[in-house]
C-alpha cells in the first residue's frame, strides 16, 4: 500500500463529553485524547497525518527511517494535515542530535521515545519548546522519568504488543498514575482498542490512551493487506510473548517462525544476528562505526549481556521481513493481545469517531 498521506478529515466537531477533554488534549494541543504510536516499518506519513487530521495525535516512527526518509515524512504529513504530530526516536540513536535539530526546524510538536532518554535530550528538547514523552512498564520508571523532567508518559501493561513487560495494564496503569499523574499526563496503552477501554482508562485516572495494533489495523496503515489478513485471523491466545528475538521479552503472533527461534541455540542464532545488524545498518543509513558505538551506548544504558547486544538488530529486520517485505512466513508479527477482538480495517477517521462516540456512549450509560 502507498505511504502518501490522504487528506480525508473527521465529520463536523460537536461538543465533547467533558470527561474526555483532558490535561493531554490541551497539552498536544488535538481534540481527542487518543495518541497513535511510533511503530517501526507501520507509522508512516500516511498513518500519521490520518491520526492527526482525525483529532488524535500521530506519531511518526523515525526509528526505521533514514534522515533523508524521515525529513520527506515530515514534510509530507505537514503537507497533510495542519494538527500537531509527533516523532519517535531511540534515546541511544548516533545520529540523534542531527534529527532532533531537524524535528526542531519543521516544529515537530512532541518526540517520543521507547527507551528512557536522557536528561540532557530532555533538556534538549525543552529549549527548542519540544515536548518529550516515554513508554515506561513500571512505576519506578515512571517516577525516574518525572526526575528526569519529561512531560508526559505512555504506561504500556503487558497486553501491548511488540517490547513489553509483565504487569497487566489494570495493575500498571493506576500505580503509574499515582505515582507521577498528580505532575504529568499518563496515557495508557496495552490493550485498548474501544470508547469503552477509554473510559476505562479515565476511570483508572489516565488522561487519555494510546494504541497501536488497533492503528496497524486501519485502512491507512502501511502493512500489506495480506499481512493485515493475517492479524485478523488471530484470537487473543495466538499471541506469546518471547525472547528469543534479541533478548528481551516482545509480544508477537505465535508462528512456525517464532517456534522455530525459541528453539534455536546461540551457535545457530549469532550468525543470522549478525546478519541483520548488518542489514538493519544499511537501511537505516548507518555506518559500521556508528552501528558499533550505538551498539556500546545501548549494552550501557541498557545493561544488555554482549549476546543481547549482539542480537539487538534481529527485532526490526525480522518485524520488517514481515510488515514491510509481506513474508510473515520470514519473520515476527508484533502485536497486542487485543489482535483478537479486531475483526475489521476501518479508515483512522473511522476508528477514532467511532472510539469517540462508543466513550460518549458508555459515559452516558454510567451516568444514567
Amino acid at each position: 500500500m502507498s505511504d502518501a498521506p490522504s487528506d480525508s478529515q473527521p465529520a463536523a466537531a460537536k461538543p465533547l463529553h467533558p470527561a474526555l477533554d483532558t490535561r493531554v488534549c490541551e497539552l498536544l494541543g488535538v481534540r481527542y485524547p487518543i495518541v497513535q504510536t511510533g511503530m517501526g516499518w507501520v507509522s508512516g506519513a500516511r498513518l500519521t497525518a490520518a491520526t492527526s487530521a482525525a483529532g488524535g495525535f500521530g506519531i511518526l516512527a523515525a526509528v526505521t527511517m533514514t534522515m533523508d526518509q524521515m525529513r520527506d515524512a515530515i514534510q509530507a504529513v505537514k503537507e497533510h494535515t495542519p494538527n500537531p504530530f509527533g516523532v519517535n526516536f531511540r534515546p541511544d540513536q548516533p545520529d540523534l542530535d542531527e534529527r532532533l535539530a531537524h524535528v526542531t526546524k519543521e516544529g515537530v510538536k512532541l518526540v517520543s521515545f521507547a527507551g528512557a532518554p536522557s536528561k540532557d535530550t530532555i533538556a534538549k528538547l525543552h529549549d527548542a519548546g519540544i515536548l518529550a514523552m516515554p513508554t515506561v512498564g513500571a512505576r519506578r520508571h515512571a517516577e525516574k522519568m518525572l526526575g528526569f523532567g519529561v512531560d508526559l508518559v505512555i504506561a504500556q501493561g503487558g497486553e501491548g504488543g511488540g517490547h513489553t513487560g509483565t504487569v497487566p495494564t489494570s495493575l500498571l496503569l493506576p500505580q503509574v498514575v499515582d505515582a507521577v499523574g498528580e505532575h504529568i499526563p499518563v496515557l495508557g496503552a496495552g490493550g485498548f482498542h474501544s470508547g469503552a477501554g477509554l473510559v476505562a482508562a479515565r476511570a483508572w485516572g489516565a488522561d487519555g490512551i494510546a494504541m497501536g495494533t488497533r492503528f496497524l489495523l486501519t485502512a491507512e496503515s502501511r502493512v500489506p493487506d495480506e499481512v493485515k489478513a493475517r492479524y485478523l485471523e488471530a484470537s487473543v491466545t495466538d499471541t506469546v510473548v518471547t525472547t528469543a528475538l534479541d533478548g528481551a521479552p516482545q509480544r508477537v503472533i505465535r508462528t512456525p517462525m517464532v517456534d522455530g527461534l525459541e528453539k534455536a541455540t546461540p551457535v545457530t542464532k549469532l550468525p543470522k544476528a549478525l546478519r541483520n545488524a548488518l542489514d538493519f545498518r544499511k537501511v537505516t543509513g548507518t555506518s559500521l562505526k556508528d552501528l558499533v558505538t550505538e551498539g556500546l551506548a545501548m549494552r550501557k544504558s541498557q545493561d544488555l549481556t554482549w549476546s543481547q547486544l549482539a542480537m539487538a538488530a534481529n527485532a526490526p529486520m525480522w518485524v520488517k521481513a514481515a510488515l514491510v517485505d509481506g513474508r510473515p512466513d520470514a519473520g515476527v508479527l508484533p502485536t497486542g493481545q487485543d489482535v483478537g477482538v479486531i475483526t475489521e480495517l476501518p479508515t483512522v477517521a473511522e476508528l477514532v469517531d467511532r472510539i469517540i462516540a462508543e466513550a460518549e456512549a458508555t459515559l452516558a450509560r454510567l451516568g444514567a
